[in-house]
């Protein structure tokens, strides 16, 4: 027999039983469709945080206190490196003799703090930043305004969603409006009035950005009373060829510290992110192997329920290798109708579940490709065993079956 006669042939079978299709092609399509949208969620949730990442520029350095444990730990997990450091001046006296350092700027993070404008309440994260800042950081771009300068005190430079909650009406706060937020330091609620100063870029991530609010870092300090310890230290380097180099010499003479690179920090969040789509692919194709084994049954059936068909087909000469290809064909068919509806349904549901948690999902042809290709494989091997059985069996049997 012909090819194109085989593929008729199971395309007219497949017809023929329209419900029992449609079974098939459901538990299918669900399993493609987990796949892509979960695949194609966690790999917008990694350009995001790339997006970030490139915020800070290649030359960034950025060294908190604590060692760094993991395949990309520099040091590992030692006796040295085990000991957590506090950062304060003394760390930044001597990162700023080393050779390479063209920028430093400490940063103090206050934590959460509100404010109330207008009968509503709005929460925001106060960080507290040199005029430094804003040079090491070339993604915290300033919309209007300007940003912190040495000689500021009370002043605010605050993210577009602070200026701007609701995009359908005016800006709430604005250059030269005051705000007076309050915050819970050592067990008692503490006020600070800020004037704005500027305001930031919208950037529409899901990590911060919009909802920043910097104050100058003595203020900070002042305010949360740190007691002169930072959170971090961002070292700009002068040139992109030494920042591991100088990342290195950093921890070598300061103990207890990490200095993060964005390649570092990029290879371990690929690194997670990576195991993060293995996982949730591999809790998504189970549902593709259940309707494998519902492919196997359902064909199994059509087998019994078509075996005087078979017979009559060896019987006016029909080889037990068309037989095998026809019912080895109506399982690919289904696989890849049920691959294709299903991976347009998973970029779908991704792109709905992308935009409610705001993380920009883009469909892939690569992966559409690999989520169709998963499903004819899973589909054909199904059908094997019953393609087989229904090639042997015998076609005076056959014919002789009720």
């Amino acid at each position: 027999m012909k090819i194109p006669d085989v593929a008729l042939m199971s395309f007219e079978g497949l017809m023929a039983k329209k419900f029992r299709f449609a079974l098939n092609l459901v538990g299918i399509l669900i399993g493609v469709a987990a796949i892509t949208g979960l695949i194609a969620l966690t790999q917008g949730l990694n350009n995001e945080i790339s997006g970030q990442l490139g915020g800070l520029g290649g030359n960034t350095i950025t060294v908190v206190a604590g060692g760094r444990f993991g395949p990309h730990s520099r040091s590992g997990p030692t006796e040295q490196n085990a000991v957590t450091a506090s950062l304060d001046w003394r760390e930044i006296d001597i990162i700023e003799k080393l050779p390479g350092v063209d920028l430093i700027a400490p940063t103090v993070s206050g934590g959460g703090a509100w404010f109330s404008l207008k009968g509503d309440i709005y929460t925001v994260s106060i960080t507290g930043v040199t005029e430094t800042y804003f040079l090491i950081n070339e993604g915290t771009k300033i919309e209007s305004g300007r940003t912190i300068k040495r000689s500021d005190d009370a002043v605010a430079i605050i993210g577009y969603s602070i200026s701007v909650p609701d995009p359908n009406n005016k800006p709430l706060v604005e250059i030269g409006d005051r705000i007076t937020i309050q915050a819970e330091v050592k067990g008692e609620i503490k006020e600070l009035t800020v004037r704005v100063i500027g305001v930031l870029e919208e950037t529409g991530g899901t990590f911060g950005g919009d909802t920043d609010f910097f104050i100058p870092l003595k203020t900070c300090e002042q305010f949360f009373e740190t007691e002169g310890v930072y959170d971090s230290i961002q070292v700009l380097a002068e040139d992109s060829d030494i920042v591991e180099p100088l990342a290195a010499l950093i921890e070598s003479k300061i103990d207890g510290v990490t200095a993060m690179t964005a390649a570092g920090t990029m290879d371990t969040i690929n690194s997670v992110i990576g195991t993060l789509e293995a996982v949730l692919g591999g809790i998504a194709a189970i549902s593709l192997l259940v309707a494998g084994v519902g492919i196997v049954n359902t064909m199994i059936v059509s087998v019994m329920e078509r075996t005087k068909e078979i017979g009559t087909l060896k019987a006016i000469g029909a080889k037990s290798v068309d037989i095998l290809v026809m019912f080895i064909f109506e399982a690919a068919l289904t696989g890849v109708v049920g691959g294709v509806i299903g991976a347009i349904l998973g970029f779908i549901l991704g792109m709905v579940i992308g935009s409610y948690v705001g993380v920009g999902v883009v469909p892939t042809v690569k992966l559409g490709l690999f989520a169709v290709l998963f499903a004819v494989i899973t589909s054909v091997i199904s059908g094997l065993y019953p393609a087989w059985n229904a090639s042997k069996l015998n076609p005076v049997e056959a014919l002789r079956h009720e």
